[in-house]
């Protein structure tokens, strides 16, 4: 055997090793609180103070907005970190610089450095008789802080894993935070109405730092409002302080003109408040429009922290922009798009989008597979109505609902709806790899072939179509 396939081959077994370490922290859980993410960073030396950094929460679209951001950011002729989550199919994928994935003997290399940190000086960081178990999140983070350190970045866009006030990202001092929306999802942690999780996702908010939200519930902008106040943060509402409007969009892309104002604001001058006609962005549904605009609007602020920032590069960096996983056409023959919808907000914007940029007489076949910590009724219900055959399936993972369990969900729609969904072919597999085979057999000529419902869902399915990935199956 020659030299590079052995030294290949033992990479990708470290590699492996690093990643089964990683998400053996699992069984830790889920713990929100900053204790352990302060004890790793002075650990590794504050890296979270070597950069300047924009920080984002909600409930959904803080992926497309992080890259975005990330995206003229780095158009601008800067180093950009971008820290996102979860991942579709490599874990590579969370950690970027200039949109370039860490690499595999990189992640190596940094599981090692901190594993050896966090047993060689407990001393420095710990209370007595006291033990630092990160969380895989917690463990993550600190690593993808690192290694921005170590590479100099000049800029971080920072997505949370959850919530806002207590997940592990909560270290940064930002110089922009932004609030995508705010919908009911990780009620189990996150408090079980919109105020709670406003409440929560509010944390983020640092003492003077300008915050950018969409988020149009009256409750929740009512919190928002009242913790910017006491922060003593500018507040930059969409629809209020700065607007777009969709002129045309399809599968591939949007065009939409954008509107920046200083009403009402901290922001002045034409060179700051800026407005944009026929930007062009490739990711399709409407509320990418949403994401975009907090993008451009967190930029503006930017701008006045004087960030050189051009109208060329806000409009280099939203067409340029490389992002997976969101109404993504992974096939062309078969026709099969993936989403990463998995709560009902999200499904709800799928469905409207699906059926606009699809008219009849398309018709779509939707593979679905759901974690069953999710509100499985609320995400099928628009998904369905948009459907002429549904294939029910579970990707791998303990978290993954039985295709049983969300039969029994579409039934249950159709007595509370008085709605009858016999005319609804419903099919069940055990594996998505079955069901986009099943799918693909009884595929007519206007057919469609939408998966989504999670991320394990759609990372898995881009798997099985070409993407390689290890560990792919798991994900927080």
């Amino acid at each position: 055997m020659c030299l590079p396939y052995l030294l290949h081959k033992q990479l990708m077994h470290n590699y492996t090793d690093s990643v089964n370490y990683l998400y053996n922290l699992q069984k830790h859980g889920i713990k929100l609180g900053l204790g352990n993410s302060e004890r790793l960073m002075e650990l590794l030396g504050e890296p979270q103070k070597s950069f300047r950094s924009v920080h984002i929460a909600g409930t959904n679209g803080k992926g497309s907005t992080s890259a975005i951001i990330a995206s003229i950011l780095k158009e601008s002729g800067l180093k950009v970190g971008l820290y996102t989550s979860p991942h579709l199919v490599s874990f590579t994928e969370r950690i970027r610089i200039n949109n370039k994935e860490i690499a595999e003997y990189e992640v190596v290399e940094l599981t090692n450095k901190i594993r050896n940190k966090m047993q060689n000086a407990p001393s420095l960081t710990l209370p007595l008789n006291s033990e630092l178990n990160p969380t895989f999140f917690e463990f993550v983070t600190a690593m993808a802080f690192y290694y921005f350190a170590l590479n100099k970045v000049d800029w971080c866009v920072v997505e949370t894993g959850m919530g806002g006030r207590l997940d592990a990202t909560n270290i940064l001092l930002p110089e922009v935070c932004i609030i995508t929306n705010i919908g009911l999802d990780h009620t189990e942690f996150l408090g079980e109405s919109i105020s709670d999780i406003a409440a929560e996702k509010a944390g983020i908010i640092k003492q003077g730092v300008p915050l950018v939200t969409a988020a149009d519930n009256q409750e929740a902008l009512k919190i928002l409002e009242a913790v910017a106040k006491n922060r003593g943060s500018q507040i930059h509402i969409y629809g209020k302080d700065f607007k777009s409007t969709l002129k045309s969009m399809d599968d591939k892309h949007i065009v939409f003109d954008y509107s920046g104002s200083s009403s009402g604001s901290s922001l002045s001058g034409d060179n700051i408040c800026r407005q944009y006609s026929n930007l062009n962005l490739p990711l399709s549904g409407k509320y990418q429009l949403y994401n975009a605009s907090l993008a451009i609007r967190a930029c503006e602020i930017l701008m006045q922290g004087n960030v050189c920032i051009s109208d060329e590069t806000v409009r280099s960096g939203l067409s340029n922009l490389i992002f997976e996983g969101r109404l993504e056409r992974i096939s062309r023959n078969p026709p099969i798009i993936i989403d990463s919808a998995h709560n009902p907000e999200a499904a709800r914007a799928l469905s409207d989008t699906v059926r606009e940029i699809f008219p009849e007489p398309k018709k779509i076949i939707l593979i679905v597979g759901i974690m069953r910590d999710k509100d499985i009724k609320e995400v099928l219900k628009p998904l369905i109505r948009i459907s002429d055959v549904v294939i029910l399936t579970k990707p791998k993972g303990e978290r993954a609902a039985q295709p049983d369990t969300l039969e029994d969900a579409i039934r249950n729609i159709g007595t509370t709806d008085n709605t009858s969904y016999t005319a609804l072919t419903i099919l069940k597999t055990n594996s998505v790899s079955e069901a986009i085979e099943l799918a693909k057999n009884i595929r007519h000529k206007e057919n469609i072939i939408l998966i989504t419902g999670s991320f394990y869902t759609a990372g898995e399915a881009k798997e099985i179509l070409g993407k390689t990935g290890v560990f792919s199956n798991l994900r927080e």
